[in-house]
């Protein structure tokens, strides 16, 4: 008996994907998302199911059966891999099929695409290739604040239903903060606008730094350290393709210089993991480590939330943003403000990335 395919659209187009910088670590999700199920993601146009073996091995395969292509993210994780949930083929971490239920042979055939993933710093990665089965050209990113004894940290993620991009452009403006997060790390929206602004870029890295002396705490702050009326303030924000660290913080006036890198007082040192789902979608991988200050109780709890609720006030300006962008379609151009000058280094960068591997598809693709 021939069995007859019925054609259907590929929503997990490699073709797709090269709409996006390639040959990358992008985040995939947190180490403790990871429990005994399986998870199912787009990243860049291709589904993946992400599990975690018996003997705790991290994997990320094609999400779907090739047998009858049911998505292996509604089976279940074994010791050995994950097991299709329609007629049981178990796929072991490196996409080959193990076993078959009832058969003893298994095609060679009997496969699915595995993706390089590395788990570091309780980050995952996934590595995007431009070219099928190639391996990873360098080593994923580090971010040695998850592990450092100094900070405590909590994390979290949204789904957007926006352009990752977006994300970015918000992040290296933090001049927003004075208008959009007045209930938590925001503060005197002036003092945020006209604060100096140094712009610097070293690659396809972004860095902006703004000091802020001569601040009124805003909530969080207060929360967690005991400051007076006034502190000095620091924002260092860097832009890497697939993530950006923003060290945020303040010393109490006439102790640490804030531009001293070894200061002390109240640190936020915040990660953004922001991968494409599609061209219109996003996940938002974010964590939060802070200090703690001697005389005072544990503020994790209290500093997770309230950066919860600052992304939470985040996603609904940028969604609304998309959103009204797509109303007036060829209406909606920017016009560029002072604050805007690392958002436009970054979307430079990330032209030039495209641009480049544009070049260097064969003609035909």
């Amino acid at each position: 008996m021939t069995t007859t395919c019925i054609p259907i659209k590929n929503l997990s187009s490699d073709a797709d994907s090269h709409r996006f910088p390639l040959d990358q670590w992008y985040v995939a999700g947190f180490s403790s998302e990871l429990a005994d199920k399986p998870i199912a993601r787009t990243f860049l146009n291709r589904k993946v199911v992400l599990f975690r073996t018996g003997a705790g091995q991290v994997a990320a395969l094609e999400d779907r059966c090739c047998h009858r292509s049911l998505p292996l993210s509604c089976g279940t994780v074994e010791g050995a891999g994950v097991r299709c949930g329609y007629h049981g083929l178990l796929y072991a971490p490196n996409g080959q099929c193990i076993e078959i239920p009832g058969q003893e042979r298994i095609p060679s055939k009997a496969r699915v695409k595995a993706y390089p993933v590395v788990e570091k710093n309780q980050i995952i990665w996934i590595w995007m290739a431009r070219d099928e089965d190639a391996e990873p050209t360098r080593p994923a990113p580090d971010y040695p604040f998850h592990d450092d004894p100094r900070y405590k940290f909590g994390s979290g993620n949204y789904h957007y239903r926006s352009p990752w991009q977006l994300i970015h452009d918000n992040l290296l403006d933090l001049s927003h903060l004075g208008y959009v997060h007045l209930q938590t790390i925001g503060g005197d929206a002036r003092l945020h606008m006209n604060a100096p602004m140094k712009v610097s870029s070293e690659g396809d890295r972004v860095k902006v730094v703004r000091l802020m002396p001569d601040s009124s705490p805003p909530p969080t702050y207060r929360a967690a350290w005991p400051f007076g009326e006034k502190c000095e303030r620091w924002q260092e924000i860097e832009f890497d393709l697939t993530h950006l660290r923003i060290w945020t913080g303040a010393v109490e006036p006439g102790t640490d210089a804030i531009d001293d890198p070894d200061r002390g007082g109240f640190h936020m040192r915040g990660f953004h993991g922001i991968t494409p789902e599609t061209e219109e979608t996003c996940h938002y991988f974010w964590s939060m480590s802070s200090t703690k200050h001697p005389d005072m109780p544990d503020n994790i709890d209290a500093v997770i939330q309230q950066t919860a609720f600052t992304f939470d006030e985040d996603r609904t300006i940028i969604e609304a943003q998309y959103r009204n962008m797509l109303a007036f379609g060829d209406k909606a151009n920017w016009i560029d403000i002072h604050v805007d000058a690392g958002a436009n280094r970054a979307r430079r960068i990330v032209s030039e990335l495209l641009r480049k591997q544009a070049a260097a598809e064969p003609a035909d693709s």
